[in-house]
Parts: C-alpha cells; structure tokens; sequence
C-alpha cells in the first residue's frame, strides 16, 4: 500500500497533473513491483503565499510524500526516488532541483483498509522487494 500526497503551486498542478500522476504511477509500479491498479494520489495546490520555499527552486517546485507499508529494501527505496525524478523530468521538464521526496514507511498494523487491519489483510503483491 502506498498513498502519495504531491504538494505544489496550484497553477504547477494544472498544468502537469496527469504527467505527474503517471510518472509517479510508473515510478512505483516499475520499482517496487506495485499492482498498476493501486494508484493513491492526492494532489494538494497552494498559493503562491501559502508555499514558501528557497530561491533556488522554480515555480515548478514540488514535494512528493510517499506514505507506505514497511519492507521494502533501502535498494527499493532508492530505486524508486530516482524513478520517480527521471520520470518527472522526462514527461514534464521539471529539474530534479524542483523535486523533493519523502518516505514514510509504517507497520501494517498502523494502517485501516476496507475495514480490516492491514496486517490482516491479503494483498494481491509483494511488499518486501
């Protein structure tokens, strides 16, 4: 299980929303061997005055934040980081200077799923990739 949240200026998401959700999309599927029919994204626009972030970055800036089961290897994660730049970069010509990525891993008992605890419940894949 994976849930994404992309946070970026409103005007970046209308523009490359549906890029952004396939190379993120991919990025999991190739990497870490995810059913391509899970797909959990939720894309959070904010207001030039409600994103402050360093001068160095476009107005294309984002911040990817992966919530996810526990158990993929380091290998995995690392994979996937640099899937999920490349991707961007390729489909939407955003620098990887403008992409910041975040993992938060969990153990499935922390986690409520179609009214089952996760670690009760029988996925259709792997986890520990």
């Amino acid at each position: 299980m994976s849930q994404i949240k992309i946070y970026a200026l409103q005007t970046t998401i209308e523009q490359f929303r549906n890029q952004l959700s396939h190379a993120i999309h991919q990025a999991l599927v190739e990497s870490l061997n995810y059913p391509i029919e899970k797909k959990f994204q939720r894309f959070i626009a904010l207001t030039e005055e409600d994103f402050i972030y360093p001068n160095d970055r476009s107005q294309h800036y984002l911040i990817i934040e992966i919530s996810m089961f526990e158990g993929r290897s380091n290998e995995a994660k690392k994979r996937l980081i640099q899937s999920i730049f490349t991707y961007i970069q390729q489909q939407c010509g955003i620098s990887t200077q403008d992409i910041e990525i975040t993992i938060f891993e969990t153990p499935k008992c922390n986690w409520g799923i179609r009214g089952q605890h996760a670690d009760e419940l029988q996925l259709n894949y792997q986890v520990n990739v």
